[in-house]
């Protein structure tokens, strides 16, 4: 199925291509080991490819079905909401800095008719890199955030795109005793941002301390696969399978730093050596979210293109 997945990619990719024009191909294209195929941002910043708010109709209408190769149902609504809220900020800032629900860019890196390829959609709290080699897909990082994270009407939520990552650890640290509950949270304070920002490599990232998974009971350690596997199925469920299947589900380990009430800024992480997920929620008063899915080792294709070179070898 993974395979299937990689077709559907490069056929959404060729697609595109062909409703570019000259200068948007010139902007959009560049070649497979272009320094900018590893240097994303989340953050309003200039960046590479051709902004969707001047493709045409049938381009934008690609680079969303490019985009839904690489999405679950749920992820890719969270997306698209994520994209809408940019006006609903605009307006919370006077206008002033002219945000725009168009402001998203399509990347793409080498041939999809190559051996190696890989693409980048991203703007503003989304940014989605995939990177196909051959029949496979190395799917991340992958980073979606929200601000505002929560839209109320009279104090109840309206608009929430990344609710159920709050929720989940939530009920997770109520499940956990007290002497569990020490161990999880590991800081009274949280940091004003993901630690690992927007690092090319998270291979050197230490896994720092937390509770794994094995040492927990059954009801917290299925809330924690939950939490998991909420971040996995973003994407297309062979592609999570597949990640799921590079895990040692026992030895994650679960981190939360900031006041356990509601209302404060908090930050939690999930890590093993073969994965990383950092949430955090502290900025415009704990109402603004980052999140990202990481694969140390493994962003940005990269054991997939080792294995490659090492066969052409």
């Amino acid at each position: 199925m993974e395979a299937v997945i990689a077709d559907e990619m490069r056929e959404a990719a060729r697609r595109l291509l062909k409703t570019f024009t000259g200068e948007q191909g010139a902007e959009a294209c560049h070649p497979f080991d272009h320094d900018d195929r590893r240097r994303w941002d989340y953050r309003p910043r200039p960046r590479p490819g051709t902004s969707i708010a001047g493709l045409s109709l049938a381009g934008r209408k690609n680079v969303h079905r490019l985009l839904a190769t690489a999405m679950s149902t749920h992820a890719f609504a969270q997306v698209t909401g994520i994209m809408g809220l940019e006006e609903v900020l605009d307006r919370a800032e006077s206008y002033r800095r002219g945000r725009h629900s168009g402001d998203y860019w399509i990347a793409l890196f080498g041939s999809p008719d190559a051996e190696a390829f890989a693409w980048r959609f991203e703007g503003h709290h989304v940014s989605v890199t995939m990177s196909v080699v051959g029949e496979k897909v190395s799917p991340t990082p992958v980073f979606l955030g929200a601000d505002p994270a929560i839209t109320f009407y009279r104090g109840t939520p309206v608009v929430r795109p990344l609710a159920l990552e709050e929720e989940l650890a939530r009920r997770l640290l109520a499940e956990l005793p007290a002497a569990q509950l020490g161990r999880a949270v590991v800081s009274s304070r949280a940091p004003d941002d993901i630690r690992t920002s927007n690092a090319r490599d998270v291979t050197g990232v230490e896994v720092g301390p937390g509770i794994r998974a094995a040492d927990l009971a059954r009801g917290a350690a299925s809330l924690l696969g939950e939490l998991v596997d909420l971040y996995l199925d973003r994407l297309p469920p062979a592609l999570a399978a597949a990640e799921r299947a590079k895990l040692s589900p026992g030895e994650v380990r679960f981190a939360w730093e900031g006041p356990v009430e509601r209302g404060g800024g908090h930050y939690y992480r999930l890590q093993s050596r073969e994965l990383l997920v950092e949430y955090d929620n502290t900025q415009n008063d704990a109402n603004h979210v980052h999140t990202v899915l990481r694969r140390p080792g493994d962003d940005f294709g990269a054991a997939l293109l080792a294995a490659h070179k090492t066969l052409e070898h």
